[in-house]
């Protein structure tokens, strides 16, 4: 099986769409289903597999009796997941879940051998132009969008003096690992910003790890002693790290995923208070949409879906600390960019698009 690279996944995730679509058999209600979600870390990263895991729940909530659910955490051994795959495969499980482009490999070499299982991957493709994998939903995010969102406000509240002047002028960028998903949300977050400063600064690190908080605590608060006022972290628990530095160094930071500033309001409220907003990337949402699909008989197997701003799957926060700290203008600035994205009047550039060459000219072009 052909392995799996970057440059490959971006290649087939501009090329998905164009794969006609397949649906499963519609599912019988007298007939239970089981559905399991291996995770390639461990939960409690307050983020990414911790909504996929809601998801998981707001299933069950949803179908109780007629569904049975699991929640494998396969650590981050890379080693360990494609046996664990087999696993699930080879056992009674109707639909197997997976998230990332990481799993992507795992899925090309698994899927086949399984054709009466249905896989489900998140944030993943496969070469479906081989005709080999009928019986998997990839399912990918418009992150650049959300981000185009979450620029603006980094951007707005440095223009408009809600951040103080002594703070900084530049707004930082801590990324988990150097590759097209997270760049996706690195275009996007730059076009947004430099719509209002053209001449923005972005400071940007990445850590090369999705589990590494300490880490990421270290290269913010590099970022916020060299000037940057308020960080975005797209870096799973090592972006926890960017939310710590923050509450150190008294500046502000962008949460991902899920509503960072919500889910530590009770448990750490000073670190929370740091939390401007954060841009959401709704695995649970997602992964609920593609189960209703399956038990429906449609889900579109055989093809890559991207959704974004438009199917409600990214967004920004506009409650809490934003719904305060955001003045109207500001306020009216990000829904009248949110709105001609979704009307095709605006359009984000891909980070899975872009060209190495372009990234870098890109990045440095917004270095402080």
């Amino acid at each position: 099986m052909p392995h799996l690279t970057r440059r490959r996944f971006n290649t087939l995730l501009v090329a998905g769409a164009a794969i006609a679509a397949v649906g499963v058999p519609a599912a019988h209600a007298s007939e239970p289903k089981k559905i399991v979600f291996l995770v390639n870390g461990n939960l409690g990263d307050k983020s990414y597999f911790d909504l996929g895991a809601l998801g998981m729940n707001q299933i069950k909530a949803k179908y109780g009796d007629a569904v049975e659910t699991k929640v494998i955490e396969m650590g981050t051994d890379q080693t360990k997941w494609l046996a664990t795959f087999q696993d699930a495969s080879e056992g009674d499980w109707d639909v197997i879940v997976g998230c990332t482009f990481e799993i992507s490999d795992i899925m090309v070499e698994i899927a086949p051998q399984y054709p009466d299982k249905t896989y489900i991957l998140i944030d993943g493709v496969v070469p479906f132009d081989e005709g080999k994998f009928g019986n998997v939903y990839s399912v990918t995010f418009k992150q650049n969008e959300g981000s185009y969102l979450a620029g603006i406000l980094a951007a707005g509240l440095i223009a408009d003096g809600t951040i103080p002047a002594d703070w900084g002028k530049s707004i930082g960028f801590l990324g988990g690992m150097d590759i097209p998903v997270i760049n996706d949300f690195l275009v996007g977050y730059i076009e947004g910003a430099r719509s209002v400063t053209p001449d923005i600064k972005v400071a940007i690190a990445y850590a090369g790890s999705f589990n590494d908080a300490a880490k990421g605590k270290e290269l913010a608060l590099a970022q916020y002693r060299g000037g940057t006022a308020i960080g975005f972290n797209v870096a799973g628990l090592t972006g926890l790290g960017q939310l710590a530095a923050a509450k150190e160094a008294g500046r502000l930071a962008l949460g991902v995923n899920s509503d960072q500033e919500a889910i530590f309001k009770d448990s750490d409220p000073e670190m929370a208070s740091k939390v401007a907003s954060s841009m959401l990337k709704k695995v649970d949402v997602t992964l609920l949409r593609a189960f209703d699909l399956y038990i429906a008989g449609t889900l579109p197997v055989g093809q890559t879906e991207s959704i974004g701003l438009k199917e409600d799957a990214v967004g920004l926060v506009e409650t809490g600390n934003m719904a305060t700290l955001a003045k109207d203008p500001l306020k009216a600035r990000i829904a009248a960019a949110k709105a001609g994205i979704v009307d095709g009047s605006i359009t984000v550039s891909s980070g899975f698009v872009v060209s190495q060459a372009d990234l870098n000219t890109l990045r440095d072009s917004v270095r402080p």
